[in-house]
């Protein structure tokens, strides 16, 4: 057995090297639309592009809903055919993605518009991806495994919280394994993307909450990793403050528009820091809750955080404290140690207000081995995480979320 000291320090020198490729690999942004009415003129810029037929990778509600066919029809008049598929369920699957596929080749169509939340935007990635590459989806999981270049893709997100939008990554669930795999590529990244916070109105509460508290965690995590850079600092304490300032307003009231547009740039924010800074503890663990027990992921990520942020904290005080003063936290001389102790409870505290658990209630304590094996697995060959944790510190984190007997 290799002393767990020894595998830190391999660990810290493997993420060390990502750092340096996150200078050395170009990360494109997409070309941003913004405001109000932003997915509308996107349309009008991919007809614009020579594009003549789009697939629309979404879900059922949003169909029903109605928001989805505006854009329908404006790219209609424009000249551009379109195809809906609306199969996307939460943790979108192999079996999903690949119907998908399916989808776009009896369609014919030539590129993809996203519109919807992380997982109808991860499922339009991996579609695209499929579609130029003969390779199975799962053989697709890791880094840099995307070879060719996918097809035109847009997105349009309608929720403010996976940053999906700017993200080099989808998330895949395998329900016959248990296990969500992440694909990571810069290849993944859309050549559009629309920030309208103007259908973000009717969004829920409870969804409101969790998606927001996704992007959080977007932002800290990305913050207090060992591979944050000058960008990503600023992008991941704009992220926060927008977040702290303006989701408790979107909570209690949905319909102001000003409070979605600013959590829609958060989310944004959050996830251009997360792309290269990378995340942690909090998704490895939150990624096994939503395999597992179909947690939705926004859910389990700001269950997760405050426990984990409890263990990191005497590695990261400083970066900490400064997520604090960026939240509007820092009231007078506050000592590092002070503020770092109050963003987290402020975290819990907003937890508590958007009535999210804490504790996960499906969690088995037969599961926790299983669950703590692949959260290692994934963070420590992926994240540069501030302190690493053993089985037994994992165990412990994870055990915290166990409802009581």
């Amino acid at each position: 057995m290799i002393p767990f000291a020894l595998q830190v320090a391999f660990f810290r020198v493997l993420m060390w090297f990502l750092k340096i490729g996150s200078y050395v690999i170009p990360f494109p942004a997409p070309k941003m639309f913004s405001g109000p009415g932003a997915s509308l003129q996107m349309c009008e810029a991919i007809a614009a592009s020579g594009v003549k037929s789009v697939l629309i990778v979404t879900d059922a509600m949003l169909v029903k809903l109605g928001l989805v066919a505006p854009m329908q029809d404006k790219l209609g008049s424009l000249g551009v055919a379109t195809a809906i598929y609306d199969g996307v369920l939460p943790d979108p699957t192999v079996a999903q993605i690949e119907a998908g596929v399916a989808k776009l080749k009896a369609s014919g169509a030539g590129a993809i518009l996203a519109v919807g939340g992380g997982s109808s935007i991860d499922a339009a990635k991996v579609i695209a991806a499929r579609a130029t590459n003969n390779k199975p989806i799962l053989k697709m999981a890791g880094l840099f495994k995307v070879w060719r270049k996918i097809l035109p893709l847009y997105a349009v997100p309608t929720t403010a919280g996976t940053g999906s939008e700017v993200t080099i990554a989808a998330v895949v669930s395998d329900p016959d394994a248990q296990r969500k795999l992440a694909i990571m590529t810069p290849r993944l990244l859309p050549d559009m993307a629309a920030l309208d916070g103007a259908l973000m109105t009717g969004l829920p509460a409870p969804i409101t909450a969790a998606t927001g508290m996704d992007a959080l965690t977007h932002a800290v995590e990305a913050y207090i990793s060992n591979n944050a850079i000058g960008s990503t600092d600023a992008d991941a304490l704009e992220a926060t403050r927008l977040i702290f300032k303006w989701l408790p307003v979107a909570f209690a009231d949905g319909t102001n528009l000003e409070a979605r547009q600013h959590m829609a740039q958060a989310s944004y924010l959050a996830g251009l820091a997360f792309t290269r800074a990378g995340v942690g503890y909090v998704h490895a663990i939150a990624h096994n809750f939503g395999a597992r027990y179909h947690v939705p992921h926004g859910l389990a990520n700001a269950i997760v955080m405050p426990h984990v942020l409890d263990y990191s904290k005497p590695n990261c005080t400083a970066r900490l404290a400064a997520l604090a003063v960026a939240g509007g936290l820092k009231q007078g001389n506050e000592t590092d140690e002070q503020l770092a102790d109050r963003f987290i409870a402020r975290i819990r505290e907003m937890n508590q207000q958007f009535n999210i658990p804490t504790q996960v209630e499906k969690l088995k304590a037969a599961d926790i081995p299983g669950i703590v094996t692949a959260a290692l697995e994934e963070a420590h060959w992926t994240y540069a995480v501030p302190r690493y944790m053993d089985r037994a510190a994992c165990e412990g984190v994870v055990r915290k979320m166990l409802v009581a007997a």
